[in-house]
């Protein structure tokens, strides 16, 4: 597996980079501490996480390599996920999109900062 970014996400997520952080492609499951509660629909639900590297991940137990560094997920949320993956930004709308080679998995990804308190 591995995801790759358009230039616009890749721009918006830089500001993100750095030896402190990581990055989560969480399963909006309700399971563990960064996943949202599990809302009632009939959708595939993810979103990108930040946390610091001193933060709880045990949940989080694989990890999918980008050009901008690993991203850490849930291992049976793979199930949901497709091999070669490509996260958009749009600007117009301030929202991600996450997709792969099948099509759309999740046309509104997410986004949550938990290093800032």
């Amino acid at each position: 597996m591995q995801i790759t970014f358009d230039e616009a996400a890749k721009e918006k997520l830089s500001t993100y980079l750095g030896a402190d952080k990581v990055f989560l492609l969480t399963f909006e499951d309700g399971v563990g501490p960064y996943s949202q509660h599990a809302m009632i629909h009939m959708q595939t639900q993810f979103s990108i996480n930040i946390i610091s590297n001193k933060m709880n991940k045990t949940d989080y137990d694989e990890k999918i390599p980008s050009e901008i560094g690993d991203f850490w997920i849930k291992g049976y949320s793979k199930e949901d996920l497709q091999e070669e993956m490509r996260i958009k930004f749009n600007p117009r709308l301030s929202t991600f999109s996450l997709s792969g080679e099948g099509g759309m998995i999740d046309d509104n990804l997410g986004f949550i900062d938990f290093t800032k308190n």
